[in-house]
């Protein structure tokens, strides 16, 4: 695991939350000089703690109104099997994040539709299509109600001595 410490923390926090911040104004909103602020951020890429930058999108905005998580059971159950069908599911334009879970299923898939028809298009014809799903579920979205940010896990005491990003 890699240290962070609460300037880094802090640093995290604010990408987290835009990621279009110029340095300048990210070494203001921590409180570092700018050149620190390059250094820490570029240390933090180089230690694999920020893997990357993306632009949040509004699936309505898109068209896609309708929101679910599938869950699946794949048999036989193998890393070959696994794999094939996570590579299967990232080609897939409803798809929007996979998970692979311990207990009943062996997949979460969170998946972003028009409507009630295409989401039964897409279990039917594409999702339940493969020979290795013997069982799937839906449960859909009504309402996403926070994204978080993530920052380090602190102890209860660590938590008071924590600078706020």
């Amino acid at each position: 695991m890699a240290a962070v410490d609460p300037i880094d923390s802090a640093i995290l926090g604010h990408l987290q939350r835009d990621a279009r911040l110029t340095n300048r104004e990210l070494a203001r909103l921590v409180g570092v000089a700018p050149s620190t602020c390059l250094e820490r951020v570029r240390s933090l890429r180089a230690r694999g703690v920020i893997t990357g930058y993306h632009a949040a999108v509004e699936p309505r905005a898109l068209g896609r109104t309708l929101q679910a998580l599938v869950f699946a059971r794949l048999r036989p159950l193998s890393r070959e099997v696994i794999t094939s069908f996570e590579s299967y599911l990232y080609e897939l334009p409803e798809v929007v994040s996979v998970m692979v879970v311990s207990g009943d299923e062996d997949f979460v898939v969170h998946v972003a539709v028009p409507d009630i028809e295409h989401l039964h298009g897409f279990l039917m014809d594409r999702f339940s299509a493969r020979r290795e799903v013997v069982s799937f579920r839906s449960s859909m979205i009504y309402r996403r109600t926070a994204t978080r940010t993530l920052t380090p896990m602190t102890g209860p005491d660590e938590r008071s001595r924590r600078a706020d990003p």
